[in-house]
């Protein structure tokens, strides 16, 4: 009987444990999120168009928290989560650096005063007038993760730092980044012998571990993959000294993310690793300004087909909610109390595929003339809204 009373207390203990290992890692640590009534305050000023609203002074708290969760990690803002100006000059005061796509995003960058230097090159994929074009206006890091692409830039700009994007894990990451870039290990290997031959400047090593990315050990794997090839890079006579360990913050939608502190747990921890003179740096995109926006839409009308409730928005996939076709379940409110009933949710245009959500509980009493608010909307939706059909792009105020 002793024996089983003790067999039951470690299982109750295990239990308990692991409970209280999920609760810290999926944690209860209040997030960031623009005041509702500010959203109310702001469809008051006047609506004749879909616009974000934005609270800069949310950016600036999840910037300082993000530094503040991995002291070490310099953030560069991913431009391309929310490229509006003042979004842009809001992370310049707070000190981020920012990666870049395209040269229409480091144009836009350099006309608000951003030193090149601070502006790091992530698409792994280039064309030689951009490249050029970049290289001419003082961009001095590029990454690679093909043979192929050494060889542009360094037939380019030879004296380019270069820093080789790996492949890593993306489980647990809502949307996995794995496949279509990062060099495998035999592809590394190449790549770091032929940066030798060359005598290329392949001075770092980067990781994206995918987006949304809930499972903090991705950070762990991808920097243990990451200290693996400083030490091949340093082996072949290169001298490794950048490490970036990407992007895939989460930010709370939905489903539970672990905190950034937790994150920063795992990053501090694997950081020991690396010397002090490596410069360590993120690219923190969604983290930043996700939470910083509502998306305000209104309904243009509603239906029934088939038997299903349908409502019709004046934003929808092309418009600057996309990222549901993806999966990603926003919360949304209304001004409605009413009983909530599944409603399919659309798009303006004529596209079949222009169906935002379909079976989402909403309320039943919702009509035309309605505004639907998305809370934590900051990230790729204006950025990624189109005229498709000759709907207007969604308006941006930042307050």
């Amino acid at each position: 009987m002793q024996m089983r009373a003790s067999v039951a207390r470690k299982t109750i203990k295990s239990i308990r444990q692991q409970a209280f290992e999920q609760t810290h890692l999926f944690d209860s640590h209040p997030e960031s999120s623009l005041d509702f009534e500010k959203v109310r305050s702001a469809v008051k000023d006047g609506y004749d168009k879909p616009f974000l609203l934005i609270d800069s002074s949310i950016i600036r708290e999840k910037t300082r928290r993000f530094t503040a969760a991995m002291p070490r990690v310099r953030p560069h803002y991913a431009v391309k989560a929310n490229p509006d100006p003042r979004v842009l000059k809001t992370l310049l005061e707070e000190g981020a650096g920012f990666e870049i796509a395209s040269i229409a995003e480091l144009d836009l960058l350099v006309s608000l005063g951003v030193p090149a230097t601070d502006v790091f090159y992530s698409n792994p994929t280039k064309s030689r007038d951009f490249i050029a074009r970049a290289a001419a206006q003082g961009i001095e890091w590029f990454v690679i993760d093909s043979v192929e692409e050494l060889g542009k830039i360094h037939s380019i700009k030879s004296d380019a730092r270069l820093y080789l994007r790996i492949d890593t894990p993306n489980i647990g990451s809502d949307w996995p980044l794995a496949g279509k870039f990062g060099a495998h290990p035999g592809e590394a290997r190449e790549i770091v012998l032929t940066a030798a031959r060359l005598k290329a400047d392949l001075a770092g090593v980067a990781f994206h571990v995918g987006s949304q990315c809930r499972n903090p050990e991705n950070w762990r794997v991808g920097m243990e993959k990451s200290r693996a090839a400083f030490d091949q890079m340093a082996k072949a006579g290169l001298n490794p000294r950048l490490l970036n360990v990407g992007g895939g913050f989460p930010v709370r939608h939905v489903k539970p993310i672990p905190a950034i502190e937790v994150i920063g747990e795992v990053v501090n921890r694997a950081l020991e690793a690396f010397p002090t003179a490596v410069k360590v740096i993120a690219e923190p995109g969604r983290f930043l300004v996700s939470d910083a926006g509502y998306f305000v839409c209104r309904i243009m009308g509603t239906a029934t087909r088939a038997g299903k409730r349908w409502m019709h928005l004046d934003a929808g996939l092309f418009g600057g909610i996309i990222e549901t076709a993806e999966g990603l379940k926003y919360k949304i409110r209304t001004d409605r109390a009413g009983p909530d009933v599944p409603w399919n949710v659309a798009g303006p245009t004529c596209d079949s595929i222009d169906v935002v959500m379909r079976d989402e509980p909403l309320p039943s009493d919702l009509q035309e003339g309605d505004y639907i608010y998305i809370k934590n909307a900051g990230a790729y939706t204006t950025a990624y809204a189109s005229n498709f059909n000759g709907f207007p792009l969604p308006e941006i105020r930042v307050i």
